[in-house]
């Protein structure tokens, strides 16, 4: 249950409207979901995070798949069931299929594995490491 009202279109104040109808037009949909509905309670919020995911999701060097997988197993790692199942039906719009979804668990799922391992252990980045992911600067 959430702890705040859902801001129903037929509710919602001009500055709330503007910002819906910027949703809908920009993800081609016809309706608002829920979390939108629900920051709609602080319109300076929703549109600062509207404004902001659709810079971050939209055109760029990442194809439209590979920015919702990537949404999608930040959203796995952090047991947001939410976004788990807005950003799976996101992939899925862009091209994610079965066999994606399954291979992209298998990664979040190794990631998270080997990340703890590497915490517990305290281990430091190899310098060779250090040079490649930086292109041979010094950190």
């Amino acid at each position: 249950m959430a702890l705040m009202p859902f801001i129903e279109e037929a509710d919602a104040s001009p500055e709330v409207k503007a910002v819906y109808e910027d949703i809908k037009s920009t993800r081609k949909v016809d309706w608002i979901n829920n979390f939108w509905k629900v920051l709609a309670n602080d319109p300076a919020t929703l549109k600062r995070t509207w404004e902001d995911l659709k810079q971050v999701m939209g055109p760029g060097t990442l194809d439209p798949v590979v920015k919702e997988m990537l949404y999608l197993a930040v959203s796995v790692t952090n047991n947001c069931e939410y976004c788990i199942v807005s950003h799976t039906a996101a992939a899925r719009k862009a091209g994610m299929n079965d066999a994606m979804l399954a291979e992209l668990v298998s990664v979040v799922g190794m990631a998270n594995a080997t990340n703890r391992m590497v915490n517990a252990y305290r281990v430091e980045p190899d310098e060779r490491l250090v040079k490649a992911a930086t292109g041979g600067k010094k950190k």
